[in-house]
């Protein structure tokens, strides 16, 4: 009698923790929905102030299902947006703190697979090897995994450690660029071109080829993905020292419509007022 109910208990609780399982599956599903109903909204303070707590929602529902890819996925995507949208201009500590969130995230994502937590706890060749065997299924964890170690990246030119990483980056990126080039609107030709724009030619940058990027970025979103304006001119411009070309293309986004795409106001919210910053800086040498 007494085993038959310990046995009886057990079931009962692996039957209520599939039930949390199932559950929590479900509302992710209705999170990706709430997400796409945040990235279209136009107002940067509404954003600023429902991101938050959003984000520590989807990490309580996470602890019931810790290997969920949609709401890794979810938390990747929310903490870079955050960090880029309200922390670089003012906090570059917590915009950096935030973009490794970001980063580890989209790393637990990767993890999943075995054959990719041996490549990531491995050298960069060790890496290239196991993307070169990937197709579309991995491309969003790799890309947030990449968009989060970047920006941190970006934000961390002193240290040397940040700098030791930026080919993993690099090589993450093109994985995606081969895999599925129009994920996030071309975004990773969008990191390409920035990375090959902002490094002096001397350390590996390339402006021809940054150029190049960021016209594959723009074809891709028909041109309407506004944050490709501003890091073409962030980067090409400002290392080409090209200021018609900077103010061509900030003030193209400046006097731009949020509805050119409407299921991302949000993002092109925040380029208008990155853009607005550049553009009332005194000189093209500054504005980076």
């Amino acid at each position: 009698m007494k085993i038959t109910l310990i046995f009886c208990c057990a079931a009962l609780l692996a039957f209520s923790g599939c039930i949390r399982t199932l559950a929590v599956s479900a509302v992710g599903g209705i999170a990706d929905d709430g997400f796409e109903a945040f990235t279209s909204e136009s107002d940067l303070d509404f954003a600023e102030q429902a991101l938050p707590g959003n984000l520590k929602l989807l990490e309580v529902m996470l602890k019931s299902d810790p290997d969920n890819e949609r709401l890794l996925r979810l938390l990747s995507q929310g903490y870079a947006s955050y960090a880029l949208a309200y922390l670089e201009e003012k906090d570059d500590v917590r915009a950096k703190d935030f973009y490794l969130r970001a980063r580890d995230f989209g790393y637990r994502i990767m993890r999943r697979d075995a054959g990719l937590a041996r490549a990531l706890a491995g050298s960069l060749d060790d890496l290239k090897a196991e993307l070169a065997k990937r197709g579309k299924d991995d491309v969003p964890g790799v890309f947030w995994s990449a968009f989060g170690l970047g920006s941190y990246i970006e934000l961390s030119l002193t240290e040397p450690s940040a700098l030791a990483d930026l080919p993993k980056a690099e090589a993450m990126m093109e994985f995606v660029a081969r895999t599925d080039s129009s994920y996030y609107y071309g975004g990773s030709h969008l990191f390409l071109g920035a990375l090959a724009g902002m490094r002096p030619q001397m350390l590996g940058g390339n402006p021809e080829k940054s150029k190049a990027h960021f016209e594959t970025a723009i074809r891709l979103s028909g041109g309407k993905f506004l944050l490709t304006y501003v890091y073409y001119a962030r980067s090409y411009a400002v290392q080409t020292q090209n200021e018609e070309l900077f103010t061509e293309l900030l003030t193209k986004v400046r006097d731009a419509s949020l509805e050119i795409l409407p299921e991302f106001r949000l993002a092109n919210a925040i380029a208008k007022k990155k853009a607005e910053i550049q553009i009332g800086r005194a000189s093209c040498r500054e504005r980076v």
